[in-house]
């Protein structure tokens, strides 16, 4: 299997470099030079397979011969022992033709433990097997912080950067990355929102002399093993409910696009998809965009669903690569005259080959209130607001078996759960002790000078 850059101006590399490398050197993102297709048996297979076996089956075209075949079986399950859930991703029953795909049973208790505990091992590996260690820097909206401390933390071949908003993450998120202890860790609250956090790490990155010097690396959604374990649930789950005879949708709640382009790329590898329902707060780029074809950044509001506190969708690109027949040329110029103008328009025949599938919709701070509420009251479930906003814009489509994404235990948001339930939720025992434990973070400005300075005083490598 070799990669591709978005932009089109990178050779072609295999599985273990793009791992690595997370992000291309002219600025694009890794995606497959073909997909990999899964017939009607392979698919039908996989309902009834334990979750690691089915993950292996499902990823190992992406990875090659890069890792020897039962290396990387042994991977994948260390990466799922110790989820609190034998399933993994376990189906939960709301309604009639209506589930919750439940992601939050890893360490971290939200739906980024899935992709990350792999990538903490597959980056591990690597780097013993070239003796090399890595500089890991990544920017969070809240969950992908500590999915990732809790991937590599402690882990001697890398130094792990995370930069978060302050003030625009929730306590339990916050806590969960900066009270552990481990001295590879280093959080970094900046002056701004995750878009900036996001710009400061792509701007690192695009130092060719300091990504190289420091052997920088991504864990952040635009790292191509994180859509590539993604992908995983979405077969699972939909052959539990019958695919391929049946068609299911799913209902994502999205920010950063890497979770529902996952289900994308599923759909693309032969899975057959009724929807794909785009669920975002009122920081709608992404419900504008299937709307009008317009791609139009705007302000950062802060809501109850602060994961999803995004105006610029990094894996958007790879959904972009796509519609434009991947022509490289016209991402690279896409992207210009965003950067000039502030916004790009696509052609409306080249969103039409996406129309059948994608749809979006969008709900505010009063409209997540009521859902978390209405779906206590009716099912006695509680689930956290972004979850919400997903379950919401799934029961505005009809059709097939509809299932959204549960992306993060309730627990991670207990402010607005009380809010909208009237009890807070019970604290998982993961939490029981996080408000007691000492926090240790640097606050720095949004700036990409102070950013490098503070990584070549304290990265290894």
């Amino acid at each position: 299997m070799e990669y591709v850059s978005t932009r089109g101006d990178t050779r072609p590399l295999p599985f273990d470099d793009v791992l690595l490398d997370g992000m291309a050197a002219d600025g694009g993102l890794f995606v497959p030079r073909a997909w990999p297709q899964f017939g009607t048996d392979d698919i039908a297979a996989l309902g009834d397979l334990p979750y690691d076996e089915a993950a292996v089956r499902v990823m190992a075209p992406f990875v090659g011969d890069a890792i020897p075949a039962e290396k990387f079986r042994a991977l994948v399950s260390q990466s799922y022992a110790e989820f609190g859930h034998h399933c993994v991703a376990p189906l939960r029953q709301i309604g009639p033709g209506e589930w919750l795909l439940e992601l939050f049973h890893g360490p971290t208790l939200a739906f980024k433990d899935i992709a990350l505990q792999l990538l903490g091992r597959l980056f591990d590996h690597l780097l013993a097997v070239r003796g090399r260690r890595a500089t890991i820097v990544g920017a969070t909206s809240g969950d992908t912080g500590s999915a990732a401390i809790a991937a590599c933390g402690g882990r001697e071949n890398m130094d792990v950067f995370i930069l978060h908003p302050r003030g625009r993450v929730s306590d339990v998120q916050r806590r969960q990355m900066t009270t552990v202890e481990d001295d590879n860790v280093h959080n970094i609250a900046v002056e701004g929102t995750f878009d900036d956090c996001q710009a400061l790490v792509k701007a690192a990155f695009a130092d060719e002399d300091f990504r190289r010097t420091h052997h920088l690396s991504a864990v952040n959604s635009i790292n191509w093993a994180r859509v590539m374990a993604q992908t995983v649930y979405y077969f699972t789950a939909a052959a539990s409910l019958g695919a391929p005879n049946a068609r299911v949708s799913f209902a994502v709640p999205t920010g950063n696009f890497g979770d529902v382009y996952a289900g994308y790329a599923a759909n693309r590898m032969g899975l057959p998809i009724g929807r794909l329902i785009v669920a975002t707060n009122v920081n709608d780029i992404l419900t504008r965009f299937f709307a009008s074809g317009a791609y139009r950044p705007g302000s950062v509001s802060k809501t109850l669903s602060p994961s999803m506190d995004i105006q610029v969708a990094s894996n958007f690109e790879r959904l972009l690569f796509e519609l434009v027949g991947r022509d490289g040329a016209a991402v690279a110029a896409f992207m210009a005259e965003l950067r000039e103008k502030g916004v790009f328009t696509v052609p409306s025949e080249a969103l039409s080959t996406v129309a059948d599938l994608f749809t979006a919709h969008r709900l505010d701070d009063a409209g997540t209130v009521a859902e978390i509420k209405r779906v206590n009251d009716s099912t006695g479930v509680l689930i956290d607001p972004h979850t919400a906003i997903g379950v919401n814009a799934g029961r505005r489509e009809a059709g097939c078996p509809m299932v959204a994404l549960a992306t993060a235990h309730p627990a991670k948001f207990p402010e607005a759960v009380e809010q909208a339930a009237g009890c807070p939720p019970p604290l998982p025992d993961q939490l029981k002790s996080i408000f007691d434990r000492r926090e240790r973070y640097e606050v720095l400005p949004n700036s990409r000078e102070a950013l490098q300075e503070f990584i070549r005083q304290r990265a290894r490598a």
